[in-house]
């Protein structure tokens, strides 16, 4: 059985979609992009944005009982590939012991014109 998962604390789906999805004790989020759900705005620059996007994947998690540390697998989907280093940099930070495995590609154009989008994969 799935159940949907929602949070004030990351920014609403903008279409038919959910913000998360738990089933058989896994969650996958929904590509999370650098919105500030408190303010609805953007952050300038790409490690502001990677920031952000960071947040927003965390407060899905919390929201659905599990945590970056349960984070598995995570795709980023980034504007242009010569940011991979700085988006590394900071996506570094918010995870701990082994990193997830990962997909990176770049893309043309993403929600919002923003840098980048992550969705992850975790257990509970």
């Amino acid at each position: 059985m799935k159940k949907v998962i929602s949070t004030d604390k990351a920014p609403a789906a903008i279409g038919p979609y959910s913000q998360a999805i738990e089933v058989n004790g896994m969650v996958f989020t929904s590509g999370a992009i650098p919105v500030d759900p408190a303010t609805g705005q953007i952050p300038e620059g790409v490690e502001a944005q990677a920031e952000q996007a960071l947040r927003n994947v965390e407060a899905l998690l919390e929201a659905s009982g599990t945590g970056m540390e349960n984070v598995v697998k995570t795709t980023v989907f980034i504007k242009d590939m010569n940011d991979f280093a700085k988006i590394n940099e900071i996506y570094a930070k918010h995870f701990t012991g082994a990193y997830p495995a990962r997909s990176c590609v770049e893309v043309a154009r993403l929600p919002k014109d923003v840098l980048l989008e992550i969705e992850t994969i975790a257990t509970k």
